[in-house]
């Protein structure tokens, strides 16, 4: 599921999207809460849900609420428990750069371990302050700085790596270049006359 450009990511206990949900009942319309938790063969229960999901305002925050917040149970942004269950596996490896942009802002968004890995990463890069990466993460000025020292070790190692690659690339260019040179060069059969010297 893809976010709109234009939502912000949702900050930590920040539950006003509440009020625009779709399914949040109005004294004119009144929606019933079990209809979000259907057993799994009540597929008319469950069509109903996902309807209602599917013109709702704020179902992209509402699934990153229930992945966030490890909510497994009933319908939640459009999608089944088994339909989430994926997700729910894989979140830790999630990368949203609205996420990673939101947190270098300051805001106090939730971030999974490959999100939290790209803000020191561009904290690092641009420069930051441990004490204010400490800030941004919510850990100690100590923890911050080992994230540095960490994220100093993989770029210079990611860069020697790629230097290799690259000198191992130019030497098989040359090894090729030397290749093709020798197939190209007449071969002579046993020795030529001008090898076998003048006689005396």
């Amino acid at each position: 599921m893809h976010r709109n450009e234009n939502e912000r990511p949702r900050t930590l206990g920040d539950l006003t999207w509440h009020n625009h949900a779709a399914c949040r009942s109005a004294p004119h319309d009144r929606t019933d809460p079990d209809l979000f938790f259907p057993e799994p063969d009540e597929m008319d229960r469950i069509r109903a849900a996902k309807a209602l999901c599917a013109q709702c305002s704020v179902r992209t925050t509402c699934l990153d609420a229930a992945l966030e917040n490890g909510d497994r149970d009933g319908v939640r942004g459009g999608m089944t428990e088994e339909e989430r269950a994926p997700l729910h596996r894989n979140l830790q490896h999630r990368l949203s750069y609205a996420r990673v942009n939101a947190a270098l802002a300051g805001q106090d968004v939730h971030l999974t371990q490959a999100e939290r890995a790209a803000v020191v990463r561009a904290a690092y890069q641009t420069g930051t302050p441990a004490e204010h990466l400490a800030r941004l993460l919510k850990c100690t000025k100590e923890h911050a700085q080992k994230l540095y020292r960490h994220t100093r070790r993989q770029l210079r190692n990611r860069a020697f790596a790629q230097q290799q690659a690259a000198d191992e690339g130019n030497k098989d260019k040359k090894n090729s270049k030397s290749r093709t040179r020798a197939l190209k060069e007449p071969r002579t059969k046993g020795r030529s006359r001008d090898d076998l010297g003048t006689a005396a």
